[in-house]
């Protein structure tokens, strides 16, 4: 692939240019970038009820078709709104990877609020969410592979990268973050597979003017299997009370926490590594090394 493939350069003017081409119907439409983008995807408003969603780089690609089909049919089944697909489109010699038009979700993402750490009712509306979303009918639906990095799998199919990042974290560290790794590779999932969001993080999270948990957005690594992947809100997101009450939610099994404590410790040691002033990772690392 070229450079532009592995990552092509998106911004408004392409938006305009693709909408135009291949849905006229909206050429009257405004497009507009959002307040908070992501880094796997690119979304932009288009006119007041849509948005476009176009992946930032050719390894994005797979999901595409899969939130296409897989989104209409859990939505009727969640308690609070998801993304809703209106249109898929095509790669062009311009933008060589699909695409899609969805329905605008109104809200402000968790991650602009501020601190949430101790926001018990949100931390409970998550786990519930999370709760519901596991109870979905998982037959036919994709597990753990490449259009969702391998979220769903056993922890230590990043074991290697996780073991290598340990020890820039010191030695101390070092040796508590091998213990928890331990704990956390020792188990596998025992159940059928369930469906799990993937990336249940703060900017994938909407809130209305109260602070409620109105939307959850980006099933971009969503897909059946171990749900352990969408537990780490326990030691990214809350503390005391909040934490508390979403343990309490999401009710499994300690060896499910115990994975889930390593995805959270394998993507805070992985960012402590590239990036040694990220205030976030560390402080989601010395939650996990408690």
């Amino acid at each position: 692939m070229s450079a532009a493939e592995l990552r092509p350069h998106i911004d408004a003017a392409l938006v305009r240019r693709l909408v135009d081409a291949q849905f006229p119907q909206w050429r009257a439409l405004v497009i507009r970038p959002v307040e908070h983008d992501g880094w796997d995807n690119r979304t932009f408003r288009l006119g007041d009820e849509l948005s476009v969603r176009l992946p930032s780089a050719a390894g994005y690609r797979e999901q595409v078709a899969k939130e296409q089909e897989w989104l209409p049919r859990l939505a009727p089944l969640l308690p609070l709104p998801i993304p809703q697909p209106v249109a898929q489109g095509e790669p062009t010699e311009e933008y060589p990877l699909p695409w899609s038009v969805y329905r605008w979700l109104p809200g402000t993402p968790v991650v602009l609020r501020g601190d949430v750490s101790r926001d018990a009712a949100l931390a409970e509306a998550i786990g519930g969410f999370l709760v519901a979303l596991r109870s979905a009918p998982a037959d036919g639906a994709p597990g753990p592979g490449t259009h969702n990095f391998f979220r769903g799998a056993p922890p230590d199919v990043y074991g290697e990268e996780a073991l290598a990042a340990f020890p820039v974290l010191g030695a101390d560290a070092a040796a508590r973050a091998r213990a928890v790794w331990a704990e956390a590779t020792a188990s596998r999932w025992q159940g059928p597979p369930v469906w799990f969001h993937g990336d249940v993080a703060p900017g994938n999270l909407l809130v209305d003017a109260s602070g409620a948990l109105s939307a959850v957005i980006d099933f971009g690594t969503s897909g059946v299997g171990d749900p352990a992947c969408d537990l780490v809100p326990a030691w990214t997101m809350f503390e005391g009370a909040a934490r508390d009450a979403f343990v309490a939610t999401v009710g499994v099994d300690d060896e499910t926490w115990a994975r889930a404590r390593g995805w959270a410790l394998w993507k805070a040691a992985i960012t402590v590594r590239d990036r040694p002033a990220d205030a976030e990772a560390r402080a989601t690392l010395a939650r996990i090394l408690r």
